[in-house]
């Protein structure tokens, strides 16, 4: 996987992650007159890979569609390098819950990948051979290559989330923001897409994504933003993971166990009596 994944053309200057810098500084967010979102903080950077976790209607889809420049504020900034997002949205990857997808759309896994590189085209720019050769690297790279001319409504779960990660790649994101990724897969699918997302991160993309299955942060992500409308907490997996703030979050007592490494895991929460 690796050496697939090295094939990929980086984000320009992802040497320096840590100048990739994604803030999100005082967002409220309202539906109407329901409030979504109040005044939520973080700030990240390439490298790292970041769960949001909460419980439903914590406001976690609506967040990453922010990030995504899909919903407008009511107040508050998401800036991206520096400057507002909007000015850099082609760097920006928004996988939604497949869900909301139509796989019925006739459509090939290449046809899907291609779309990928529209940003870098415009209207009326044909494919070079260099678009070519990045889409067939995404495609190896999600290990898809055999699947390239099947109608992505003939995929499982697995390689239909892969193909729309292998899309992103093609259009050589810097941050990829995923609403529930492991939402439906079968476990060999959720270990392949935590092997692909953390390879990604190591390689200087940023990983955003709304996580629902809180035992498999602590293997998953590095980052983690605990959120109900607001920011509960926000950092490293191994600071702020824990059953004080998960409790806070969820309004529910969380014990917790160590495994043989010494990481903090989460027991189901109970109520206490």
């Amino acid at each position: 996987m690796l050496k697939e994944l090295e094939k990929l053309p980086l984000p320009h200057d992802c040497g320096s992650p840590s100048r990739h810098e994604l803030r999100v500084s005082g967002l409220t967010v309202r539906y109407s007159e329901t409030l979504a979102l109040k005044s939520v903080d973080l700030n990240t950077h390439c490298g790292r890979c970041l769960a949001m976790v909460g419980p439903n209607g914590a406001g976690k889809s609506t967040l990453i569609k922010a990030m995504a420049g899909l919903v407008t504020p009511e107040s508050g900034e998401i800036s991206w390098r520096g400057k507002p997002l909007a000015r850099s949205t082609t760097e920006i990857a928004y996988l939604a819950q497949r869900r909301l997808v139509d796989w019925h759309f006739p459509l090939t896994v290449r046809g899907l990948v291609e779309m990928g590189r529209f940003p870098h085209l415009g209207w009326w720019r044909k494919f070079r051979n260099s678009d070519h050769k990045v889409v067939d690297n995404a495609l190896e790279a999600m290990r898809l290559t055999d699947l390239a001319n099947r109608q992505i409504s003939a995929l499982s779960g697995g390689q239909q989330q892969r193909a729309f990660v292998a899309r992103a790649l093609a259009q050589e994101a810097h941050v990829l923001l995923l609403d529930e990724p492991f939402t439906g897969l079968d476990r060999p699918s959720q270990e392949l897409l935590t092997e692909l997302l953390g390879l990604l991160a190591s390689g200087g993309r940023l990983i955003i994504a709304a996580h629902h299955d809180l035992s498999s942060v602590v293997d998953t992500f590095d980052e983690v933003l605990l959120l109900n409308q607001k920011a509960i907490a926000f950092g490293k997996v191994a600071e702020v993971f824990n059953g004080e703030n998960l409790t806070a979050c969820f309004g529910k007592n969380y014990d917790f166990f160590k495994d043989t490494q010494e990481n903090q895991r989460p027991v189901s929460p109970h109520t206490s009596m």
